[in-house]
């Protein structure tokens, strides 16, 4: 199947062209920014050592996107997403867990107006 064609970063006055949103140095930034800036504080005391551990082994145990595998493709995982967020009451358990690659989890995320929310 054809890969779609690299676009522009969207970060202003860059000229690189990537698959995603940003180039690589930008996207580092961008999601820097968005930690300090525009995510919860709260968010981050929920995400510790523990978290890590978590997500560590739910990766490994499931080394492909669970959302792709049921459409017949093989991409590996990026993310591991709560399907109950923990602001709403979503515990770590391996059930409230999905593995997706990062077009899935951010397809959730503009779905659901998480992050790319309109102010």
């Amino acid at each position: 199947m054809p890969r779609r064609p690299k676009r522009p970063c969207s970060f202003p006055g860059c000229p690189n062209l990537t698959d995603g949103r940003f180039c690589e140095e930008h996207e580092k930034q961008e999601n820097k920014r968005y930690e300090t800036y525009d995510r919860d504080p709260a968010v981050r005391k929920r995400y510790g050592r523990a978290w890590k551990r978590i997500r560590d082994s739910y990766a490994a145990a499931h080394p492909l996107c669970e959302r792709c595998l049921k459409e017949g493709k093989y991409v590996p995982t990026e993310e591991i997403h709560h399907k109950l967020p923990l602001s709403q009451g979503g515990t770590h358990a391996r059930e409230n867990l999905i593995a997706l690659c990062k077009p899935c989890h951010a397809k959730i995320h503009a779905e659901s107006g998480d992050r790319w929310h309109n102010h």
